[in-house]
């Protein structure tokens, strides 16, 4: 095994990832600095989630390596990977999954209370992040009295009350409209800066990997190509277009 550069938080070296003799990943590498917004693009089925999942911990690739801050990712069991990923990784899905017996606060406080934090501080700081995603005065209600894009920001808070380390972020804005997009998308870039996160974020829309700082691209499981935005754009966080 060779190590990773001393400055990438998340490392991949030659990723092969198969389901059912369908290649998902095909040598895949990919360097992630630490406190940067990675964004990973490409169409649907291009093997985005699976690349997010390897680099997580979620999946095991059948060859390759994943380092975290130069601990090998790939040799851990399955125990300390769950660990790994609930200590310091940070999870957005596509669609909200909120525990329909929880208030929205106690969903986004849910992190902090399974790792031991008291009620009241627990509360304080999901409070705080639903606040910032404008939610803050729909903390009592139950997901089922919240519209989708509202338990979207829950499930985004959530992922950000104990503030990961690493934050990976698949597809987070695909079923948003457009201002509900932009707003999670600023928020999340503010926390990056604020809190010194890492971000991946997998997207197919060029709108919003225009938040990141870097994009690569994938097509049928193949990385090809990796473009900079320009340092105008990386200051600002503009959502500017980008052409993969």
């Amino acid at each position: 095994m060779v190590a990773p550069p001393d400055n990438d938080v998340l490392w991949a070296r030659t990723l092969h990832f198969s389901r059912n003799g369908t290649p998902a990943l095909t040598g895949v590498s990919v360097g992630v600095r630490e406190q940067e917004i990675l964004a990973v693009g490409g169409p649907r089925g291009s093997g985005k989630t699976t690349l997010l999942r390897c680099l997580s911990g979620q999946l095991v690739a059948q060859q390759g390596e994943v380092w975290f801050n130069s601990t090998p990712v790939h040799t851990m069991g399955p125990l300390v990977r769950e660990r790994l990923r609930r200590d310091k990784f940070g999870w957005i899905d596509p669609q909200p999954r909120l525990v329909p017996e929880l208030t929205a606060w106690e969903n986004a406080a849910l992190p902090l209370m399974l790792d031991g934090v008291g009620n009241r501080a627990a509360r304080k700081a999901a409070l705080e992040w639903l606040d910032r995603l404008d939610i803050g005065n729909l903390a009592r209600k139950r997901p089922h009295a919240l519209s989708h894009a509202e338990r979207q920001r829950v499930a985004v808070a959530r992922a950000l009350v104990n503030q990961p380390t690493v934050l990976f972020a698949d597809e987070p804005t695909a079923p948003l409209h457009r201002a509900d997009r932009a707003h999670i998308l600023r928020t999340l870039t503010t926390a990056a800066r604020s809190h010194g996160i890492t971000v991946v974020l997998a997207t197919h829309d060029a709108d919003v990997a225009a938040f990141a700082d870097r994009s690569v691209s994938l097509l049928d499981g193949r990385l090809v190509n990796t473009v900079p935005l320009p340092a105008d754009a990386q200051a600002e966080g503009a959502a500017c277009s980008l052409s993969v």
